[in-house]
């Protein structure tokens, strides 16, 4: 059998075992609480490795390698702001919203967005957060398919339009049969083997290229100054720019539905202590070894026409065929499914937030199905027709998503009672302003778009934001 053959065998078998995931956990999902926190009963493994894949994935894989292959080694801040941003969001947001979403019975982030609110107020938060997270995760989604997209194009010799279609189809099947249940046990194996791989990886790339000396002889022949500075060439405060900019990707974390719903479906705080660890196990191996995979790449391959390739052409240049085509569709697969996470979110916006499936409760998990399937089109029709670098695409969402809900979560676990129309007018300032930002020539590190938005909605609701009544954080 040739390499084509064991990839297509390998991506049939891998995703015939998705989609009986997905009917596996059909048996496990009776009502809205299950379909979306499964039903608060997430055991440690589960939760760690789904959450560390619903974070990474195509981004990871593709996009922080491909920008280390590109930047050099100022990207390494990139890869300290997630390990912060992760380490903040398990050590201190994780135990209280575990809490706080379990005494006032929170399945979704607008509930608590909207927390304590009532009326027009109440509405107004839930109508512009879900907005907010629907626009976000389309153009997230996207870039999920379109990674996909590229691969099977490459690969297979196939149209990117039918590569997208194909990988959406499989996605959406067994999220639609299972719900939270099918995408975490299904994110959790996908996370297995991203790990496996990105410790395999760099580590048979590091031999080829000679050990970590040969790695840095290798960087200074084909790299130019700036690329070989951990401040991108910057002097003064622009390499304070560079330097801060590349760590505030961390506040991306703390405004992400996908990854705060496994803290609200944790069994129990002990789950939470074991799979904290098991999380930064793994963001060191995934994050540093693709960081490693970009800069050998940068020395391997230094002609490489599209950087964000460059993980498949290590992957095929330093394999043997059998094994590199099994490892190719293994973390193809995982690149793929990264968008059921997101799927799901925009579900239980639509039919629990928004309120549809409380109007027909007894329709709530076919209108929770029928906005899976609205999202994926929509999606799916921006990966063909607005093609976009996916390290860009993805981190726009991850700093608007952030920058919109990052300080409400903070204010209100450190135990602040918050006033409705405070909570909105910051939610909103953080989300115009990231958008906006992203519009404008980038500074460096991105600090602007990247730190301005939180900063700005924080300081709207440590000014104006505090009710007279007080409250608990848990």
């Amino acid at each position: 059998m040739d390499k084509t053959g064991i990839v297509l065998t390998t991506l049939v078998v891998y995703k015939l075992l998705l989609v009986a995931i997905g009917f596996w956990a059909s048996r496990r999902t009776a009502d809205s609480s299950d379909f979306f926190i499964g039903g608060r009963g997430l055991g440690p493994v589960v939760a760690a490795l789904s959450y560390s894949s619903s974070a990474s994935s195509a981004w990871t894989l593709l996009g922080m390698s491909g920008a280390a292959y590109v930047i050099g080694l100022s990207s390494l801040w990139l890869v300290l702001g997630s390990l912060l941003g992760m380490l903040v969001a398990w050590c201190w947001i994780g135990p209280r919203l575990l809490a706080f979403s379990r005494t006032h019975r929170q399945i979704t982030l607008i509930d608590f967005m909207a927390h304590d609110s009532r009326g027009a107020s109440r509405r107004g938060i839930v109508w512009v957060s879900a907005l907010i997270i629907i626009f976000s995760f389309a153009f997230y989604i996207a870039a999920q398919f379109q990674g996909a997209g590229n691969t099977f194009a490459s690969t297979f010799g196939i149209s990117m339009s039918h590569s997208i279609v194909l990988g959406a189809v499989i996605i959406m099947v067994y999220t639609l049969l299972g719900g939270f249940w099918a995408v975490s046990v299904t994110d959790a194996l996908q996370g297995l083997l991203m790990a496996v791989t990105a410790v395999l990886l760099p580590v048979v790339a590091l031999v080829e290229v000679g050990g970590f000396g040969g790695l840095w002889q290798g960087l200074q022949q084909v790299s130019n100054a700036a690329q070989l500075s951990l401040t991108g060439g910057n002097v003064g405060l622009l390499a304070v720019g560079v330097v801060v900019g590349g760590i505030g990707v961390g506040i991306g974390t703390y405004g992400q539905p996908q990854l705060l719903v496994r803290f609200m479906a944790l069994r129990d705080e002990r789950a939470l202590r074991q799979a904290r660890l098991i999380t930064i196990a793994w963001y060191l191996a995934v994050f540093l070894g693709m960081y490693l995979v970009g800069l050998i790449g940068h020395v391997l391959h230094p002609l490489s026409s599209n950087p964000e390739t460059i993980f498949f052409v290590l992957t095929e240049s330093l394999f043997p065929a059998v094994l590199g085509a099994v490892l190719l569709a293994a973390v193809l697969s995982a690149i793929m499914s990264t968008a059921d996470s997101q799927l799901l979110v925009i579900a239980s916006s639509i039919a629990h937030d928004l309120g549809l499936g409380r109007r027909w409760p007894s329709r709530m998990l076919l209108i929770s199905r029928l906005a899976i399937v609205f999202a994926v089109t929509v999606a799916v029709l921006i990966a063909i027709l607005l093609p976009e670098k996916i390290f860009s695409r993805v981190l726009f969402a991850w700093v608007a998503l952030g920058s919109a809900f990052g300080p409400v979560l903070f204010v209100r676990l450190a135990g602040v009672a918050l006033r409705p129309a405070a909570v909105l007018v910051s939610i909103l300032c953080g989300f115009s302003l990231a958008v906006g930002f992203s519009f404008l020539p980038n500074t460096p590190g991105d600090i602007l778009e990247r730190l301005l938005p939180f900063c700005v909605a924080l300081a709207i609701l440590l000014l104006a934001g505090r009710s007279k009544r007080p409250t608990a954080a848990g």
